[in-house]
């Protein structure tokens, strides 16, 4: 199998993709080598400055749009105002291990955040999608699992690492669902899962009380870790490259950690179809957004 590259990446003339946290990181990279192959990119960010900022070193043609994934209100608000055909929802945006915190509408912030946000998202502007839904998942999900009694770490002590596994596993969840929901009608869109692997923008942790040992995992991560340009390879793979739905691209290096993006392996959780299944119908009644194709709509 030849690596992929930026140079697999084909023209993108007359396309759209809106990209979630385009203004820095992963999805700063990524909306940049689409517009840069032509596409029209809209960066959806939170904080309109630093979107503008981010726009004014790309070159192409971009747009600065707000969207707080963490509020479903501006979410509902960014998908009434986008106009247009989308052919590419790039679902980049997603914390990692905050503080507990608590979204605009109550919601655990990185459930919240990563997941349920992205969720009302693209089941908000689906209709208007014609090609491909990629989401960005981690290996932190393989410590994930989905506590239905406790989504939004209501009840029980709060572990920003294992709150951080359960929105990455559900995004990964979503992905399956969707597709397969999307097979079900018979819509030509693709879900497709990527992650990273060891990516600068969000291996390190937020400073701690231990200073000495915070500086060691930094220098251990700047060492092991993909640059942002490496780093959004695999979603981009997952956005243009020839693979069935529900596929899951990440590097190919040692436990995924860097390298070429090839398809991965995902956790038996993550292939868990009634799981799946239950996790959607939830975030469905979480957010009030539902599936909203039929058969006639393609």
């Amino acid at each position: 199998m030849t690596p992929f590259s930026l140079a697999d990446i084909p023209p993108m003339t007359g396309r759209t993709a809106v990209v979630t946290g385009a203004n820095s990181g992963l999805g700063r990279a990524t909306a940049r080598v689409l517009a840069a192959k032509g596409a029209r990119v809209v960066v959806a960010v939170r904080d309109l400055a630093k979107g503008r900022e981010a726009v004014a070193t790309m070159n192409g043609a971009l747009d600065v749009h707000r969207l707080d994934l963490a509020d479903l209100a501006s979410v509902r608000t960014f998908a009434e105002d986008l106009d247009g055909p989308i052919d590419l929802l790039i679902n980049n945006a997603g914390l990692m291990a905050p503080p507990l915190g608590r979204t605009a509408d109550g919601f655990e912030v990185q459930f919240g955040t990563n997941h349920l946000g992205h969720f009302a998202l693209t089941n908000l502007l689906l209709p208007r999608i014609s090609e491909r839904v990629v989401t960005v998942s981690s290996n932190g999900h393989r410590a994930g699992s989905i506590d239905f009694e406790d989504l939004n770490w209501e009840h029980r002590p709060y572990r920003a690492a294992s709150a951080y596994g359960q929105s990455k596993l559900a995004n990964l969840l979503f992905t399956a669902e969707l597709q397969r929901r999307l097979t079900e009608v018979g819509s030509p869109v693709l879900a497709t899962a990527a992650h990273p692997g060891m990516a600068s923008t969000n291996l390190l942790r937020p400073p701690g009380k231990r200073p000495r040992l915070e500086a060691i995992q930094r220098r251990i991560a700047h060492l092991l870790a993909q640059s942002d340009d490496n780093g959004a390879l695999p979603s981009l793979n997952a956005a243009v490259a020839d693979i069935p739905g529900n596929s899951y691209v990440g590097p190919s290096g040692f436990l995924q950690g860097r390298g070429a993006p090839k398809l991965v392996t995902r956790s038996r959780k993550a292939r868990d179809g009634d799981l799946a299944r239950r996790l959607w119908t939830a975030s469905e009644q979480l957010t009030g957004v539902a599936f909203s194709l039929t058969n006639a709509t393609r």
